[in-house]
């Protein structure tokens, strides 16, 4: 099987969510690099954010968390997501890389399905 054929769809997921600052993605991340939950998770600081709610416009400076997990998990992940986030109702979203390396979505599965 060449190295970077199309996954499955049980393959490698991508979660985002925004925090509100880097105190709670690390926080967020480390929980759920420790539960088994994502493999890796990486954060991005410096997201500006622009959106309404509860009729006003808002602007904020948030941070982007990134977690690769395992199609199997979502609503595990979502679920601890949703628990863990300080905000009323978080971002939550998924996506199916098209393709990714082979050797890398192993390691992340046996990460994920590790429970040591």
């Amino acid at each position: 099987m060449p190295q970077n054929s199309p996954i499955k769809a049980d393959g490698l997921l991508v979660v985002v969510t925004t925090l509100p600052n880097m105190e709670a993605a690390t926080v967020l991340a480390k929980s759920l690099v420790e539960a088994h939950l994502a493999a890796c998770v990486q954060i991005n600081e410096g997201l500006y954010s622009v959106y309404r709610w509860e009729g006003k416009i808002c602007e904020e400076q948030e941070v982007l968390l990134s977690a690769k997990t395992m199609a199997h998990q979502w609503e595990e992940v979502c679920a601890f997501i949703k628990a863990s986030h300080p905000y009323d109702l978080p971002e939550i979203l998924a996506f199916s890389p098209e393709q990714c390396d082979l050797q890398y979505a192993q390691w992340a599965s046996s990460e994920v399905n590790s429970k040591s």
